[in-house]
């Protein structure tokens, strides 16, 4: 019986990988959508505040290079980028070229939303549609914001942050979960909060950490409109006036240490919280930390071993 799958498809959001980059890649983002212009410009000076560019392309490989070691090389692994090279359409010509027919996509985002998840999957019909009969099928592997080993992965990533408070003060250190922002309206339309309260939830209990909250960060629509709160900031400052002295900042909604992180949590919030005389200890994302690539596998060898049942 010939094998369901040809190719695994790495699916990410992409990042500039250059300074001459940073304006041309906010301008795809935010095509279409109510950004002040102020704001672009903010974000660009956040992506020259942490080298002119975005480690993310370069994690996504990394990624795809662990995984295609731990599935001991049964499958080519493919990156495709919705923001930056490689784009979709440009690796779906080079899988139809390789003579791959159907492949599993995986997509990193650990909680599903309307734009992390569906648009996606819209953008790749969008870029198969392009391409004409010729292009690979994709089928999805199912979200994993509840799978074991991403649990565990972000259990040991906290507690080698915690190695950064002294010993006597980490049980009284209270534990931030954060995550992207999202206008109201969107995220009423997703399972996003709960998924977020469940990984949260399930993390907290494997730490035996009491004392946690979700935070969320990097916001970016009018500031009219209604998003997702708290913000980390506030979320700070209420630990600063419970009268906490550390606190460690999990972020929980990010698989790689991009922009979001590098600048909105290790600048901004350090800044407030070093302001007001508390110590913010930060656990780095997921990136190729083992246990996730481990958990990768995991979910694609699922997806192979359903489609292999059903056929």
């Amino acid at each position: 019986m010939p094998h369901p799958y040809q190719a695994i498809l790495l699916i990410a959001f992409g990042g500039p990988a250059s300074a001459k980059e940073i304006k041309p890649f906010l301008a795809r983002v935010t095509q279409g959508l109510p950004i002040p212009p102020l704001r672009l410009e903010e974000v660009a000076q956040h992506y020259e505040a942490v080298g002119g560019k975005s480690p993310l392309n370069e994690i996504t490989f990394r990624q795809a290079n662990a995984l295609k070691s731990a599935l001991n090389n049964k499958l080519p692994v493919y990156v495709g980028m919705r923001n930056a090279s490689p784009f979709f359409v440009d690796t779906l010509k080079q899988m139809t070229a390789a003579g791959v027919e159907r492949a599993v996509g995986f997509i990193l985002s650990s909680h599903q939303t309307e734009v992390s998840w569906a648009r996606y999957q819209k953008n790749i019909a969008d870029a198969r549609a392009e391409l004409g009969a010729h292009a690979p099928e994709i089928d999805y592997c199912h979200g994993w914001h509840d799978h074991p080993l991403f649990i565990q992965t972000w259990v040991e990533l906290i507690q080698t942050a915690m190695g950064n408070i002294d010993a006597a003060k980490r049980p009284s250190a209270p534990l931030i979960f954060t995550a992207h922002s999202l206008p109201t309206a969107m995220a009423a339309c997703s399972p996003y909060v709960e998924q977020l309260q469940a990984s949260a939830r399930m993390i907290a209990e494997k730490l035996g950490q009491q004392n946690w909250s979700i935070a969320f960060q990097s916001r970016s629509g009018r500031p009219t409109d209604p998003w997702l709160e708290p913000d980390v900031g506030v979320a700070i400052r209420k630990l600063v006036a419970e009268g906490h002295k550390e606190v460690v900042v999990a972020p929980i909604g990010f698989v790689s240490d991009h922009v979001e992180v590098l600048y909105d949590l290790d600048i901004e919030a350090k800044k407030i919280a070093d302001g007001l005389g508390i110590h913010l200890v930060r656990a780095s994302c997921p990136n190729d930390h083992p246990i996730f690539v481990r958990m990768m596998a995991d979910v694609i060898t699922a997806q192979v071993n359903a489609a292999e049942d059903r056929e």
